[in-house]
């Protein structure tokens, strides 16, 4: 029976050209580059495969990582027929006949490896699917996908699967990639040394990214060796992964906020100038970091609020490009402010408070009583008018009679906040004398 999603080796025609990517392909897992956290001997793939006890995978990464090769290596080495689909392009009626044709192998004998590709596009009922076909031994799943699998993926899923993390290449990993490239050419790349560790970075992290830069050079006619500034002119550098939704949004904004809470200016513009050049709108930006302002300087200095919001206000005036620069000097005041998050800390307090407290009332001595019936039920009575008192402050209780008085606001000996901890310490000693 023909597998119309088999997408295992096929020979090419005679004499037909073939790309330096399929050309360098791995042909055992000892040949892939990188992710020894997956394939060394005491890693999960490497002692899988020593015990013969595979299980359904799913494979975590960025683009042009191995994930493709890794999952076709694994089917050679446990002699599983390779069946490869997407999920953008396949759908319940083609999902069926993969299921069905793998009955049948496995009815004569072999089984089935079967590889998704952006696995996470199915939706929650297409994902269900698999779960029959894994259970039986039908199929041994190999998922692929480049977002968050605890998110994007069900748990049922997620639960018969064991989740690997691949990462991106790094400049030695790169390196390894462009040397068996210059072997299979027969010369080495015309780069001196700045050029050709320019062109590693291009690639940014990606295998696959690196060996369509380097077969473009191939085609080049040079005398003598290229530096960076000839190869920049020659060849556009690769845009950097960034998804304005997906987990790369997620994780440069958590490195923005921690690095301004670190109290690291660099660190913070940084990641700042990593999410604009990604495309970030900077109006999320904007708002963003005045929830920064709010969170995590809060008191200590209030002035970072305002800050903040005169950035955005600018950003609004001057627009792209000038406007984030406006963006640049909020977030390298707030990395240099003093930090508190004392105020935050002491809101989620009083939430808890609150919800315990349940409908409790005000004391009545701090209610309103337009009316008789109010003042003859006791609204208003004994309220002392703090303007009255000495130091404009009568230490009365304004909690629900019932409540035990919390402690909620807890300032810091930082910044502004240090003297609020003065006027807050003078006023708790107030209270004591006054029996409040």
């Amino acid at each position: 029976m023909s597998d119309l999603f088999d997408t295992g080796d096929t020979p090419a025609p005679k004499g037909a050209p073939r790309p330096l990517a399929d050309r360098l392909r791995p042909r055992a897992l000892s040949e892939v580059i990188g992710q020894d956290q997956v394939l060394g001997a005491d890693a999960p793939l490497g002692v899988m495969l020593a015990s013969g006890s595979l299980t359904s995978l799913i494979f975590w990464g960025p683009p042009g990582v191995g994930k493709t090769t890794i999952a076709r290596l694994l089917a050679d080495e446990t002699d599983l027929h390779f069946v490869q689909i997407s999920a953008i392009f396949t759908g319940v009626p083609e999902l069926r006949k993969v299921f069905e044709e793998a009955k049948h192998r496995r009815a004569n004998g072999q089984g089935t490896l079967l590889f998704v590709d952006e696995i996470h596009r199915f939706n929650k009922a297409q994902q269900d699917g698999f779960l029959p076909h894994m259970e039986d031994g039908t199929i041994l799943l190999v998922g692929a996908t480049t977002e968050n699998p605890s998110f994007e993926l069900n748990a049922a899923l997620l639960s018969r699967s064991q989740v690997l993390v691949l990462t991106r290449l790094d400049l030695a990993d790169l390196e390894h990639l462009a040397q068996r490239a210059e072997k299979d050419l027969g010369r080495a790349l015309p780069l001196d040394g700045p050029a050709r560790e320019s062109l590693l970075e291009m690639a940014d992290g990606d295998g696959r990214a690196l060996l369509n830069l380097i077969e473009q050079m191939a085609a080049w006619s040079t005398d003598g060796k290229l530096g960076r500034d000839a190869l920049a002119a020659r060849l556009m550098k690769r845009a950097a992964k960034y998804d304005k939704s997906g987990d790369e949004h997620y994780n440069l904004i958590s490195a923005l906020h921690k690095s301004v809470r670190g109290s690291d200016p660099d660190a913070a513009l940084y990641w700042l100038a990593r999410m604009l050049e990604g495309g970030e709108d900077p109006r999320y930006l904007a708002r963003r970091i005045t929830r920064m302002a709010v969170e995590d300087i809060g008191l200590a200095d209030p002035q970072a609020q305002t800050v903040c919001l005169h950035a955005w206000e600018l950003y609004e005036r001057l627009g792209s490009p000038e406007g984030e620069l406006a963006l640049a000097q909020a977030v390298t005041y707030l990395a240099l402010a003093p930090k508190s998050n004392a105020g935050y800390a002491a809101y989620k307090a009083a939430i808890r408070e609150a919800k315990k407290s349940g409908s409790e009332p005000p004391p009545k001595h701090i209610l309103n009583a337009p009316t008789k019936l109010m003042r003859d039920e006791g609204y208003g009575a004994g309220y002392a008018y703090d303007h009255d008192a000495e130091d404009a402050f009568s230490g009365q209780n304004y909690f629900p009679e019932t409540m035990k008085r919390p402690v909620l606001y807890q300032p810091v000996e930082r910044g502004f906040e240090r003297e609020l901890k003065k006027r807050l310490d003078y006023f708790s000693r107030l209270r004591e004398r006054r029996g409040g």
